[in-house]
């Protein structure tokens, strides 16, 4: 009996309790293990999530849960699939393989790379239930890179930022595979190269660090930054475009150069009646000036990164929130409010414990500083 077994996947399905008991058990069938039957379970509820159009097939197997964790999002992949087609694409780390699955779509010929072999078994079984064809190979990105002589319309990558002690790594020469060692081949055997990074990585360091940079991506999913998408072009020399986007709302996706980044032209001013809290995929940018000039608002002080008006100014890419100015005095003991504390001495623990107040309710209170000194605002989402 194998995890393809038809009762096998049913029982996969149907479980509806918790792996850690599953474990604790006999074995369900002969010659699978319940930890297999766990981890395809987890897989199953990660993939509800995460990627739903897996559950619509049956036969799909899962990779342990770290792979998972590491996969794209289907909606991440789908963005940056988006306008993509050519005759050549490589995937030179292939993972899990849901990146390669949407940005190859619309190529003839899709080569991917996995130095797992494990995993990339599991990667070539589910594409054939998915009606997808590719050439695969098991092998390290530096060894294919080094030995193909075939030209790629598109080379994408998603290195490792993981060590062998699974402590997270963020320099581009702390990845595996080290991309700036691979620099000058990548650049000559591709017309773009696509590279996924850490959404912690700084965005001046690397723009000071790789070479062709057409456009970065800065790739949030429902305000949370999910991976900054950096895209070099050997044969293109523009300025860099930076695109901040916050998937799975209505927020607009703002597009800008790199220039931009080193404006100086802004207006601050204390808080007026409509108060502007950017996305984390535009803070990311660190485009704090160009946002003034951009929707028309004014910034609270140098190292706020909120924005205030008297009209409302919208669509606006973040939160927009209606405020006056509350004494400190008139909270009362066990009220409840979503706290933020944006340039403030004090944390969210430290206001909640001191003024007695939980988190919670529709209410928002802002302790902040502007250019007149520090205050708190208590404020409601304008929809």
């Amino acid at each position: 009996m194998n995890l393809l077994d038809e009762n096998v996947q049913r029982f996969i399905r149907e479980y509806e309790g918790t792996t850690t008991t599953l474990l604790l058990k006999k074995p369900v069938f002969n010659g699978i293990s319940n930890k297999e039957l766990a981890q395809q379970i987890e897989g199953r509820r990660t993939a509800a999530k995460k990627l739903p159009f897996l559950l619509t097939t049956e036969g799909i197997l899962f990779p342990p849960t770290l792979n998972l964790e590491q996969t794209s999002s289907e909606a991440t992949a789908q963005y940056k699939a988006q306008g993509l087609h050519g005759e050549r694409f490589l995937d030179l780390t292939c993972g899990f393989g849901i990146d390669a699955f949407f940005l190859s779509e619309k190529f003839k010929e899709v080569t991917l790379v996995e130095q797992n072999k494990e995993l990339l078994s599991k990667v070539e079984h589910n594409w054939q239930v998915l009606g997808r064809k590719a050439t695969f190979i098991n092998g390290s990105a530096e060894a294919f890179l080094k030995a193909t002589t075939t030209h790629y319309n598109l080379i994408y990558l998603d290195p490792a930022r993981r060590d062998i002690l699974k402590q997270k790594k963020f320099l581009l020469e702390d990845l595996s595979p080290n991309i700036l060692e691979l620099q000058s081949v990548l650049l000559q055997k591709a017309d773009k190269v696509f590279t996924k990074l850490s959404p912690m990585i700084d965005i001046s360091y690397l723009l000071h660090t790789l070479p062709k940079i057409t456009h970065i991506h800065l790739v949030a999913l429902h305000n949370e930054v999910k991976e900054v998408l950096v895209v070099q072009e050997p044969k293109k020399e523009t300025q860099v475009q930076i695109h901040c986007v916050n998937l799975e709302t209505e927020e607009p996706i703002l597009q800008f150069t790199e220039e931009v980044l080193h404006s100086s032209q802004v207006v601050y001013s204390a808080p007026k009646q409509y108060l502007y809290i950017p996305n984390n995929a535009l803070l990311k940018s660190g485009a704090f000036n160009f946002i003034t000039q951009y929707f028309g608002v004014e910034k609270l002080d140098v190292n706020t990164h909120l924005y205030t008006s008297e009209q409302l100014k919208k669509p606006f890419a973040g939160r927009v929130l209606q405020v006056t100015p509350i004494n400190l005095k008139e909270l009362k003991k066990g009220s409840k409010y979503c706290i933020l504390s944006k340039n403030y001495p004090l944390s969210v623990a430290e206001i909640k414990k001191k003024y007695r107040i939980v988190e919670g309710g529709n209410e928002y209170l802002i302790f902040t500083r502007s250019v007149e000194g520090l205050v708190v605002l208590l404020g409601k989402v304008i929809e």
